[in-house]
């Protein structure tokens, strides 16, 4: 049997719409094994799919049939410390634990870059797959179905203040509120500010960031979805937030703080919470996971 260990991811970064993309030091695990039947179980009582739509199994099976094999079954037993539909990346962690577990019982006839394109075209896009499978910062674009990816280090001077709320907020929900067309001015307002993000994060150029995640793309039109949305965000600033955005497709929101004021800023945070009567948000404070998804041998 192999673990295979998956961070959670964090996608957009404000202006970086559907091309950002950043790996968390929060993971899930999956214990795997051939089998000739399917079995899937948690370790944690999450409720997740036990037949062949679960979506690991699907990803592996996809895979072996991609080389020309059949996958009668396999032993799955996973946790699920990424919550689900919250916009950290869950769907992207069992994509890729899926296929660089079914890559490695095949002995890897797939390469890293070859599991990056595959893992983008199932899951749609690759701001999550790539930095799941990759680790840092990514950024990445989509030409066809190859994907063009590269992952850079965050400073270490950066940690993420992950405020999770008690709600889900499906993907398909949150794209339908976009609009189908944009000015100009909104595209050349978040490309500006998507490099500068990128360039700040890695050169911890922390007084960047207040400007580099702004949004006109996605966030001002998921706003309405997500409940507290405006206090949570005026929150995070009064509380020394650098930087705020929705994470992915929300509902999670992330702030981004001095890596020295992060304890702090954590505990302020759940207080404000509780005083301001915003129930059930788990506050989360996270570092950049410099490595990608990673098989154990057990």
């Amino acid at each position: 049997m192999i673990r295979i260990d998956v961070p959670a991811s964090s996608a957009n970064l404000g202006a970086g719409f559907d091309s950002l993309g950043i790996a968390l030091t929060m993971q899930n695990r999956v214990w795997m094994e051939e089998s000739d039947e399917l079995s899937i179980t948690c370790t944690d009582g999450v409720k997740v799919p036990t037949d062949d739509t679960n979506l690991i199994f699907w990803a592996a099976k996809h895979l072996y049939e991609i080389c020309g094999k059949k996958l009668p079954g396999l032993k799955i037993i996973q946790e699920n410390n990424i919550p689900l539909a919250r916009g950290l990346g869950s769907s992207s962690a069992c994509i890729v634990a899926g296929i660089l577990g079914a890559n490695r019982f095949m002995g890897n006839p797939m390469s890293h870059n070859d599991l990056i394109h595959l893992a983008a075209k199932i899951e749609g896009h690759p701001d999550n797959t790539s930095p799941a499978l990759s680790g840092g910062l990514v950024a990445s674009a989509m030409e066809g179905e190859r994907v063009y990816s590269v992952s850079v280090p965050v400073s270490d001077k950066i940690r993420f203040a992950v405020m999770i709320p008690p709600f889900e907020l499906k993907t398909e929900k949150a794209r339908a509120a976009l609009p189908r067309e944009y000015s100009r001015e909104d595209a050349v307002y978040n490309l500006s500010r998507s490099g500068l993000m990128t360039a700040s994060l890695f050169s911890g150029e922390l007084h960047n960031l207040r400007v580099a995640v702004q949004d006109r793309l996605h966030q001002p039109y998921r706003s309405g979805l997500i409940e507290n949305y405006d206090n949570v965000f005026r929150m995070s600033y009064e509380l020394g937030s650098l930087g705020t955005y929705v994470s992915g497709a929300g509902p999670t929101i992330i702030a981004m703080v001095d890596s020295a004021e992060a304890a702090a800023f954590g505990a302020n945070c759940k207080k404000h919470l509780e005083d301001k009567g915003i129930q059930g948000w788990r506050v989360e404070i996270l570092s950049a996971a410099k490595e990608g998804a990673k098989i154990v041998i057990e």
